[in-house]
């Protein structure tokens, strides 16, 4: 057995970031692609990125805004949204304490997109529901 060292800080990094891919594939069923593509279109992570689109906003205002969202839902998705690198959380040492949400480079980007979508979505409402009840009256 060789006495080998441990790699340094500086090659443990080039070795984790080679395993980690360039891309993702959303068809690849285990590519981590897609646990991005539930936190961003889940119906509470769209909303909640395309609101703090307007700025920052404490738990509270979210909630208000976001409106018929628990406040166990809005958490996780705050919290998911967070660990993807969208949403940056600051929490501040005062009495009562304080924390802001708001976007971060790559959440201001991701909501862009989920804003055209769900801008798309209000302005296309009356189509959609001409479809159902067409399909309704089919069946």
């Amino acid at each position: 057995m060789t006495d080998r060292k441990k790699p340094g800080l500086l090659a443990q990094a080039v070795a984790k970031r080679a395993k980690q891919p360039e891309t993702g594939n959303l068809y690849a069923p285990e590519c981590p692609s897609r646990g991005v593509l539930d936190h961003v279109t889940s119906r509470w992570g769209a909303l909640v990125l395309v609101v703090l689109l307007e700025g920052t906003r404490r738990f509270s205002e979210l909630r208000r805004e976001v409106a018929g969202v628990s406040e166990k839902m809005l958490a996780q998705t705050l919290q998911s949204l967070e660990q993807d690198g969208f949403v940056l959380r600051e929490v501040y040492p005062v009495i009562p304490p304080r924390v802001d949400y708001s976007l971060t480079p790559l959440g201001r980007e991701v909501a862009g997109h989920m804003e055209t979508l769900t801008d798309w979505i209000e302005a296309n409402l009356a189509r959609v529901l001409q479809a159902r009840e067409r399909h309704a009256a089919r069946r």
